[in-house]
């Protein structure tokens, strides 16, 4: 197997941002595994990729694995290595490998000339302090406070030049609308909820929004199945590809999270749940997938299965639309069969 830090010869020079949603010869379509070697796998995640391979598997889409490293200071030595080794551990499997995301940056700067171009992204050297000062409301979301319109130059720049400052794309105001196939129908203004957010960054790299735009378009992804504490960052992700022409959208699958006891997204604060500590403990993947299952509508009690026995069974129609709580009990249950 060619590791996930190198690319194959397959893979080679960056390609430039075209369309290739076409996927294979007698494709159903193309979906993605897309972790981030920041940490272990751990049962949350590990939930989030079985559904993704699962729908894949069940309605015949090839699955593309890419690592997406490009959240630098945060990347651990080994941990890419780690997160194959524990997908395959539980079952899951895929047909292509991207090359991985650092290597591979000539398209999204590609776009961001384009943008540039079209006064449809600015260099901004302010802090998130002096936007939250001039903003006065609280932080929208992860990125930080809702970035004000006022703040936007008068004229952007014809040229895109990475001079150590954050971009900003232009965030027209109006609603962007889209269907997802768990959350329904969506809307959001993106002006108003957001405001111009970044997609290029200081650290001379793309944003997560820009990277995953650009990537799932010239990789041909026509499905995305990912965890719905994403599901903020679609509209924006819409307008990426309207502004640089990356017609049509893919689909959309949001995921309920799986939340430690606390309410929050299931973390190291919660314990550790990574699957490599299972593994080492002498549990089964077949008691991790059974887990996973019984989380995601299969079963109304955990019982050990493989990850072939979960895509026989599993339906996307009966997976709870709430998030699910990892309990003691859960914790009890993996480890009687160590």
């Amino acid at each position: 197997m060619t590791p996930a830090s190198t690319p194959t010869s397959a893979q080679s020079a960056p390609s430039p941002v075209r369309d290739r949603r076409e996927g294979p010869a007698g494709s159903g379509g193309r979906t993605r595994l897309a972790p981030s070697p920041t940490g272990a796998l751990h049962l949350g995640n590990a939930r989030t990729f079985l559904i993704t391979w699962a729908l894949a598997r069940q309605r015949g889409w090839s699955v593309l694995y890419r690592l997406e490293d490009l959240d630098g200071p945060r990347v651990r030595p080994g941990a890419a290595c780690a997160l194959e080794d524990a997908l395959r551990w539980i079952g899951i499997d895929w047909d292509e490998e991207a090359p991985v995301q650092s290597t591979d940056l000539g398209p999204c700067e590609e776009a961001m000339r384009r943008l540039a171009a079209a006064g449809r992204a600015y260099p901004c050297e302010l802090t998130r302090a002096e936007i939250d000062a001039a903003a006065s409301a609280p932080h929208a979301d992860e990125e930080g406070p809702a970035y004000p319109p006022h703040l936007r130059p008068s004229r952007t720049p014809g040229a895109f030049t990475d001079s150590g400052a954050n971009w900003r794309f232009v965030a027209p105001d109006r609603c962007v609308a889209f269907v997802d196939e768990v959350a329904g129908a969506r809307e959001e203004n993106v002006a108003r909820t957001v405001g111009d957010f970044v997609v290029w960054t200081k650290r001379s790299q793309p944003s997560y929004q820009l990277a995953v735009t650009i990537d799932d378009h010239r990789q041909g992804v026509t499905h995305v199945v990912r965890g719905d504490d994403l599901l903020s960052s679609t509209a924006r992700q819409i307008l990426l590809r309207r502004a640089l022409s990356l017609a049509p959208d893919p689909s959309y699958v949001h995921v309920p999270l799986v939340l430690g006891a606390d309410g929050r997204r299931l973390a190291k604060r919660h314990g550790d749940t990574r699957l490599e500590r299972y593994r080492a403990a002498g549990v089964s993947s077949e008691r991790v997938v059974g887990l996973l299952a019984a989380w995601s509508g299969v079963s109304s009690e955990p019982e050990p299965m493989s990850a072939a026995e979960f895509v026989g069974r599993f339906v996307l129609d009966r997976m709870p639309r709430s998030p699910v709580t990892f309990t003691a009990e859960h914790e009890r249950w993996l480890c009687e069969g160590s």
